[in-house]
C-alpha cells in the first residue's frame, strides 16, 4: 500500500483509508461484530492505516468497535473521528459549543481506546458557533495532546480560510467522485492554495459506481439511500450511463469499475486520501486493488471528455440535509 500526506500537515496515510460508518450505521443492519472486526483487521493486514469513524455513527457504536478492532496495533494507524452532533444525533442538529467539543473529545479517547485522536472533524458546520471558537478549542487540545490534526467536514471555502488561519487545518472531508464533481470548482482550488488534504467520502457513489446497484436495486428499509433524490429509482435508470462508462473503461484497463473510480480519484492530485467503505473483505480487497491501477493522461482526458457530456440527475442530499452543507 503506498502511503500520501495530507496536504502540509505531515500526517501520513494509506493512499486508500477505511470509512467505517456502514459497519454500523447508514446503509442497513450493523454488521454483527466479530465479522466486523475481522474486516477492521483485514484492513490493517492488507496496508490500510487510515480508519474514519464518527461519535455520530450509531451513535458511538462504532467508534467502539473500532477501539476493540485497533487495539493490538494502535500505534501503527491513524484514527480519524468526528464530533459536532447534539448528544451525538444528527436528527438533534449541530452543537460545536467548546464545552461540547470537549466532552466528546473525551469520551471519544475513551471508546476508542486510546490517548490521542490522529484526526478530529468537525462533523457540519455550526451556524451558531463561530468557527474561530471551534478553531481555538481544537487548538487548546493539540496543545495538551489530546488531538494531534483537525479538519472540517463539508465545509464551504470561507469557514475554511477562517478555521485555517487560527489553527491549521489538516484534512478537509466531503463527498467526491465521478458522481459527485462540485468540488473541483472551488474547494479543491482553495485546499490546494492552503496546503490541506481532501479526504472524499463516498468515493464510489454510495455503490452506484460499483456497477451493482441499478434501477431493480431494492435498499433495506433503514438505508439511508431511500431518502437520495439522486438514488430514485428514475435518477438511477438515468445515471447508469456513467457506470457503463465507467464499465467499458475497467474492460480496457483489466480492472473493476470500483477500481477504476478509486484511481480516477487518486490520478487527482497527490494530497487525496478517499476512504471507500465496506462490509465484505472481497470488496476491501477489490478496492485496495485499485493502488495498482494506472491511468494514463490520455485515460484521464478520456474521462474527462466523456464524463462532461453527462449530466447527472438527482440531488446528493434531500433538501433538509443539503441546508448544512458547504457553509
Amino acid at each position: 500500500m503506498k502511503t500520501r500526506i495530507l496536504g502540509n500537515s505531515g500526517l501520513e496515510v494509506s493512499a486508500l483509508g477505511l470509512g467505517c460508518m456502514g459497519l454500523s450505521f447508514g446503509y442497513g443492519p450493523a454488521t454483527e461484530k466479530s465479522e466486523a472486526i475481522k474486516l477492521l483487521r483485514a484492513a490493517y493486514e492488507e496496508g490500510i492505516t487510515f480508519f474514519d469513524t464518527a461519535e455520530a455513527y450509531g451513535p458511538f457504536a462504532n467508534e467502539e468497535l473500532l477501539g476493540e478492532a485497533l487495539a493490538p496495533f494502535r500505534d501503527k494507524v491513524v484514527i480519524a473521528t468526528k464530533f459536532g452532533f447534539k448528544e451525538g444525533k444528527p436528527d438533534l442538529g449541530m452543537d460545536s459549543h467548546p464545552e461540547n467539543i470537549r466532552a466528546v473529545a473525551e469520551a471519544a479517547l475513551k471508546r476508542l481506546r486510546t490517548d490521542h485522536i490522529d484526526l478530529y472533524y468537525q462533523h457540519r458546520v455550526d451556524p451558531n458557533v463561530p468557527i474561530e471558537d471551534v478553531a481555538g478549542t481544537i487548538g487548546e487540545l493539540i496543545k495538551e495532546g489530546k488531538i494531534k490534526h483537525w479538519g472540517l467536514s463539508e465545509a464551504g471555502i470561507e469557514t475554511i480560510r477562517k478555521a485555517h488561519a487560527i489553527q491549521p487545518v489538516a484534512a478537509l472531508q466531503s463527498e467526491y467522485s465521478l458522481f459527485f464533481r462540485e468540488p473541483e470548482h472551488e474547494i479543491i482550488p482553495t485546499l490546494e492554495e492552503l496546503g490541506i488534504g481532501f479526504v472524499p467520502f463516498s468515493p464510489l457513489g454510495k455503490g452506484f459506481l460499483t456497477g451493482a446497484i441499478n434501477e431493480q436495486t431494492a435498499f433495506d428499509k433503514t438505508d439511508f439511500r431511500n431518502i437520495v433524490p439522486r438514488f430514485s429509482e428514475e435518477n438511477r435508470k438515468a445515471n447508469q450511463v456513467l457506470v457503463d462508462l465507467i464499465k467499458a473503461i475497467a474492460v480496457e484497463k483489466d480492472a473493476s469499475p470500483a477500481q477504476i473510480a478509486l484511481a480516477w480519484l487518486l490520478a487527482q492530485k497527490p494530497w487525496i486520501a478517499p476512504i471507500p467503505g465496506t462490509t465484505k473483505i472481497q470488496r476491501l480487497q477489490e478496492n485496495i486493488g485499485a493502488v495498482r491501477v494506472e491511468l494514463t493522461t490520455a485515460d484521464l482526458m478520456k474521462i474527462q471528455e466523456s464524463t462532461s457530456k453527462i449530466e447527472i440527475a438527482g440531488d446528493r442530499y434531500p433538501q433538509h440535509l443539503q441546508a448544512r452543507v458547504g457553509k
